[in-house]
């Protein structure tokens, strides 16, 4: 796997809960938190009469609020800090007002300016941390969210994420049962207690120093640091067991987190090259891509569809440092015309038919015995789908597509029932979909994703030192964007599509910028990095 990156597979026979912080580990509320500290503590320091120079430095929204206020209940984060600087208040009450100056005054303002950040906002959840938790709900485990913040409910429903643990320790809880704030142990023993789960068979998930400190000092069995700020060795000495910084790689019982995304909100490749390149570090890069809209823009007639020189000569320059298989839903024949470049692997007919040059050895044919059937259904689509015009049946090797996008908009329902008819009368095929397209195809458990798995597994990649990346735009390309979660990067081209959800990462805009990243790969030392 990627340097700074750990893998980590939580196993039934191991844990029976996991119990999780919630800012910094599940939602992306600590620099909202730190915002609201710093416009705290600053509108306070530059007030405040006979403070020195010393102490009227402004707060810093990263040394102070890990040293002093991460994780803590909010009043013991605002003594940690006045203290530190020498400035010692009175505790007050919790009724006491945002405007008096004391710890609990102080303390009450900084939750209303919370309040207005999150109104004005709003609450966004960390990648992978919903996925996780739903995972973990599915092969058995407990879950509960524990955190100090008195705000965790009004958190939880700006995330949308209110019925998603088994129970809630929080800040009001505590308050409620007498509970010492971390690093005590006492609110993580008090929601093992809820779920009725020794400690040992519990397992904490925390980004703050103080929470970390607090899961260890509760014995339980094991303490994952989320390094969400490059302190890993300091997550370490408080106790963590282990550390991670992307909750998106863990597996549970061995099996990958998946979640999808809008793709307008998914950010552009281009825009992370560097962690890119962070990640290609001292592993081989293996490039997959699509062809139609991936390495031509969609036309209206396949075609029409021919591969630009500029793009051919990029992926001459990426293929001489790099494995690259190109993954059509075109036939393997029609695809290798198209592109014209030795070296490369190509796989036709989403997966179904594969070729490498001849030194890779690499071959692979699935559903000859569809043949016959493919033909007849072939004849009768054509007979059908010509009363409607603007129709387009293209018979591929181990597929027939059904191309609507020239049909007057009325029409395309028509072409739909045309082919769900048919289908309905043959068992042995099913339905893809595409961009203005319907595919049939054989019923069978593969597609491009289980294809790529099989050319990386012939190519005999040692998984922990390759990085594959895939490029595609379209549905079927979702399969190759699936198996590559933790895994690899999938990179979405979205034409100007933006709501349809994407198991990709990363999204470019359009063929240009598909070349444009390509240009980037090109450039990579085969160690990584750029030569």
């Amino acid at each position: 796997m990627p340097e700074g990156k750990t893998v980590l597979n939580i196993r039934r026979q191991d844990f029976d809960a996991v119990l999780f912080d919630l800012d910094g580990v599940i939602t992306r509320t600590a620099r909202a938190h730190a915002i609201s500290w710093k416009k705290l503590f600053d509108e306070y320091l530059e007030k405040a009469p006979g403070l020195d120079e010393h102490q009227r430095q402004p707060f810093d929204m990263e040394k102070d609020y890990r040293s002093y206020v991460d994780g803590k209940p909010r009043y013991d984060g605002v003594r940690s800090f006045l203290e530190s600087r020498g400035i010692f208040l009175d505790h007050g009450t919790p009724d006491d007002t945002p405007e008096e100056k004391t710890i609990c005054g102080l303390g009450n303002r900084k939750n209303m300016i919370f309040h207005e950040y999150l109104e004005n906002n709003g609450v966004d959840i960390h990648k992978g941390s919903r996925e996780l938790v739903l995972l973990l709900k599915q092969k058995g485990f407990r879950t509960a969210v524990v955190t100090s913040s008195r705000n965790c409910s009004l958190v939880l429903k700006a995330a949308e994420l209110e019925n998603l643990f088994d129970a809630q320790v929080d800040g009001l809880v505590s308050e409620e049962l007498g509970l010492k704030g971390k690093p005590h142990p006492d609110i993580f023993l008090e929601a093992s207690r809820q779920l009725k789960v020794s400690p040992e068979r519990a397992m904490v998930f925390e980004d703050a120093l103080a929470g970390v400190e607090s899961g260890r000092n509760g014995n339980f069995g094991c303490v994952v640091g989320v390094d969400r700020t490059g302190q890993k060795e300091r997550l370490l000495e408080k106790g963590a067991h282990i550390v991670v910084n992307d909750l998106s790689t863990i597996k549970v019982e061995g099996s990958n987190l998946l979640w999808a995304t809008r793709i307008g909100d998914l950010p552009s490749a281009l825009d992370e090259v560097e962690s890119i390149k962070t990640e290609a570090k001292d592993r081989q890069l293996v490039i997959s891509l699509d062809y139609d809209g991936t390495l031509t823009p969609i036309v209206d007639r396949p075609e029409m569809a021919v591969l630009s020189d500029n793009m051919k000569k990029c992926l001459q320059k990426v293929s001489a440092k790099f494995p690259v298989i190109i993954i059509s839903g075109r036939d393997l024949d029609d695809i290798r015309d198209l592109i014209r470049l030795e070296g490369l692997i190509y796989a036709g007919s989403h997966g179904f038919d594969i070729s490498s040059p001849r030194e890779m050895d690499l071959a692979f044919q699935m559903g000859e015995e569809f043949l016959p059937l493919l033909d007849r259904i072939e004849t009768l689509l054509k007979k059908e789908i010509s009363k409607i015009e603007g129709t387009i049946v293209e018979r591929k090797k181990f597929s027939i597509a059904v191309h609507y996008r020239l049909v007057s908009e009325g029409q395309a329902w028509k072409v739909e029932k045309i082919v769900d008819d048919i289908l309905a009368e043959t068992p042995r095929l099913r339905k893809g979909f595409g961009k203005m397209v319907f595919e049939l195809k054989p019923d069978i458990d593969w597609d491009k994703g289980k294809a790529l798995l099989w050319l990386l597994e012939g190519l005999q990649m040692d998984m922990d030192k390759t990085l594959p990346i895939y490029i595609g735009d379209d549905i079927t390309d979702e399969d190759a964007f699936l198996v590559l979660q933790g895994s690899g990067i999938g990179i979405v081209v979205r034409e100007g599509e933006t709501l349809r959800n994407s198991m990709a990462r990363y999204a470019l805009e359009n063929t240009v910028e598909v070349k444009d990243l390509l240009e980037v790969l090109a450039g990579m030392s085969l160690e990584g990095g750029i030569s």
